[in-house]
């Protein structure tokens, strides 16, 4: 299966392992380079392609003219005049720029003009990888501050350059997947929202810069047994019920109910060894190397409780030696397999334990939120049929049934009257301030449901308003007649929107209106089952809709999911079952993750003035740092140890470390013969005129800031 975690690691490595060539050098990175790297990759990894050391750009670093540099960097302003203040200082000997994603052609043309640069520059590449891979079929750019750009009324000066900036990225994404994709884009049926207009111009702009990329890139896309891929483009507004749903799957369960910390690192505080004298609180990282939450995260709570309890004691069974003392002395081999297998055992009883002390604190949130009572109406107001797949009655009474339940939390009240405001359609405003005041929540909380609007959602109606509730863009389908679903799955009756996506396209009968291509096929009437293998664009209308396959691993179709303005943990599951059931590989990318609090309070904002929201927009520019204009010391080889004779000493390590944050460990320099000077490839990737881009007006609006 693709991994594109295992994807993006090899696109960096092989790039430092064909600059090093053999001969050792140092890798200067800045700060969010940095946070690329460390995410698919550990330092030992760098440091054996032939790295002396790793610096990090921002930070002082001695003068070293025996050593080539290569500079893995994010295009930003100020990182550009710290590499052009080392290029002022001949910091390194020779220079080898390689760029997370392309610069801007003012960047550019700053580098490209300088005689002093030109003399030092053995190589200028642009990989495209400015991306932050989470799962092996999850891809996040971290940027919750998609969700304002796109939707705050105030932001509409900001959407060109943030689409500009996200084209690249899913460009990338592709790269990296070997993906020339047909594209398909979102596109509401009854459009009420400025922003009903993002998907088009956003899958525009992704077209035209793939085509550019394969214009200048001859070996793009790869020659492959696979079928071409298809890239969706959507965003929020497609489903506003999945954000506010009560979901019960591990993984979406305990990001909506735990204190999950969530940073470049997924962590959970739990006790370790409960009831020993060596008890403890420990942050543990959640993530891929973790088997258990792999195996577990999209199983329903139920199930997980059973399989964790049943796995743990196995797995405590099977290691006796840790677990049962013995009075007996145990032979010098026994103790010596015992400590040699001592680091593997504490590491798997503290994943169980984490696994365990999450399942358990989920299920006693659960019960004591009453959320089986509060899921069972949420159900019925995001599916529109009752337990029983019937049109229900009495949904106002129920929902205020609940909102007098005072074990339901504040939190949870007001994602029930936003699922009821969407159930409806809209509400009369004074019924609005009623049940605000019947769930005993403030007042202001009546403009969070007010700014689903901004979404697309209908929020208000009047007396004489005879609008009728809207179609599903996917309707409900009812199981078979004599299915018996149990309680606890009961509560999992809705799909995300995205699941009936995916589902429709594998059928072949997703609908063009809704979802229209950016460049059609030329043979949209053709029957897809009995389409010719592709040609070396792989140009053919996509095999999506071929019932399931029997391809191999490396050759299954792919299909590259984009969710503007964030993307639920019930969307990620509905991914992986999508591809796993077809047998296709399914790659969800989005800005950032969304829990229902997270979003519930992003959508809060939108009423905020622009100015309080904080966008990076909006902060003082990054400035490089005012020590690189101060003249460097030139490195010195440390003086040789009184009383021996050896070799010259390694080179001083640098202070930036991968991993830590403290000092790596030093790498031998290993001298090596001048190598033959590196023609720069200054056409790695061709810029586009600025003056010759189309004009595009977001919103039907222009700029004015």
């Amino acid at each position: 299966m693709v991994s594109i975690i295992d994807a993006q690691r090899e696109i960096i490595l092989s790039t430092i392992r064909q600059t090093t060539r053999g001969d050792w050098k140092v890798l200067v990175v800045d700060t969010e380079s940095r946070r690329l790297i460390d995410n698919v990759l550990e330092e030992d990894a760098i440091l054996n392609e032939n790295i002396t050391h790793i610096e990090q750009i921002e930070q002082r670093r001695p003068t070293n003219r025996d050593v080539d540099a290569i500079y893995f960097l994010t295009p930003q302003p100020h990182i550009v005049d710290c590499v052009m203040a080392d290029l002022g200082k001949r910091k390194y000997r020779k220079a080898f720029l390689v760029w997370t994603s392309l610069l801007h052609p003012a960047l550019r043309d700053r580098i490209d003009k300088s005689s002093t640069a030109r003399e030092q520059i053995a190589l200028f590449k642009v990989l495209n990888v400015e991306f932050l891979p989470r799962e092996s079929h999850l891809v996040t750019f971290r940027d919750p501050w998609a969700f304002p750009v796109l939707f705050h009324p105030g932001c509409n000066g900001l959407v060109r350059q943030h689409m500009e900036d996200v084209a690249q990225k899913i460009v990338g994404v592709c790269v990296a997947l070997g993906e020339y994709p047909i594209i398909r884009y979102y596109k509401p049926r009854t459009p009420s929202h400025e922003a009903s207009i993002l998907c088009s111009h956003l899958a525009r702009f992704v077209q035209d810069e793939l085509d550019l990329y394969a214009k200048f890139h001859e070996d793009f896309p790869p020659q492959t047994g696979r079928a071409r891929g298809v890239l969706i483009i959507t965003d929020r507004s497609m489903d506003l019920m999945a954000p506010l749903l009560h979901e019960f799957t591990y993984q979406a369960m305990v990001h909506d109910l735990l204190p999950i910390r969530e940073g470049d690192k997924i962590t959970y505080k739990t006790v370790v060894n409960e009831g020993q004298p060596d008890q403890s609180e420990k942050e543990l990282e959640i993530s891929e190397k973790d088997k258990i939450w792999v195996e577990s995260r999209h199983q329903h709570m139920k199930d997980i409780i059973e399989k964790l309890t049943a796995d743990f004691q196995k797995f405590m069974n099977a290691n006796p030696n840790f677990t049962k003392q013995d009075d007996n002395p145990a032979s010098l081999g026994a103790i010596k397999d015992m400590l040699a297998g001592l680091p593997q055992f504490q590491e798997m009883k503290e994943a169980y334990n984490l696994h365990l002390s999450m399942a358990q604190e989920s299920m006693n949130r659960f019960q004591r939120f009453k959320l089986p009572d509060v899921a069972s109406v949420e159900q019925i107001l995001a599916t529109g049929l009752d337990e029983d797949y019937k049109k229900p009655k009495g949904m106002a009474d129920q929902v205020i049934r609940m909102l007098d339940e005072p074990s339901v939390t504040p939190p949870d009240r007001l994602r029930l009257l936003c699922l009821y405001t969407l159930h409806r359609s809209g509400v009369l405003p004074a019924d609005l301030t009623k049940l605000l005041a019947h769930a005993q929540l403030p007042s202001q909380d009546a403009y969070t449901i007010q700014n689903l609007s901004l979404l697309g959602a209908n929020t208000s109606r009047t007396l004489k308003d005879p609008r009728p509730v809207p179609p599903a863009l996917f309707p409900t389908i009812p199981p078979p007649p004599g299915t018996n679903l149990a309680e606890e799955y009961a509560l999992s009756r809705y799909q995300p929107a995205l699941h009936s996506l995916l589902e429709t396209l594998s059928t072949g009968s997703l609908d063009p209106q809704t979802f229209p291509y950016t460049k059609p096929p030329l043979d949209m009437g053709a029957d897809s089952a009995s389409l010719a293998s592709a040609t070396s664009l792989r140009a053919a209308k996509p095999t999506w809709a071929r019932s399931r396959t029997t391809a191999g691993a490396e050759n299954r179709q792919r299909c590259i999911v984009f969710m503007a303005g964030g993307a639920t943990y019930s969307e990620s599951r509905a991914c992986y079952t999508a591809g796993r059931e077809r047998g296709k590989e399914v790659v969800l990318v989005t800005s950032h993750m969304l829990t229902p609090a997270l979003f519930i309070r992003q959508v809060s904002d939108l009423s905020a003035e622009r100015r309080q929201l904080g966008l990076p927009a909006d902060a003082p520019k990054q400035q490089a740092p005012a020590h690189l204009s101060e003249p460097d010391q030139v490195a010195k080889p440390a003086p040789a140890p009184q009383r021996q004779q050896a070799a010259a000493p390694a080179q001083q390590m640098g202070a930036m470390n991968l991993n830590g944050g403290g000092p790596a460990t030093a790498r031998p320099h290993v001298p090596a013969p001048a190598a033959a000077p590196v023609q720069a490839n200054s056409s790695a990737k061709l810029q586009k005129d600025p003056e010759k881009k189309k004009k595009h007006h977001f919103f039907g609006k222009k700029d004015k800031s």
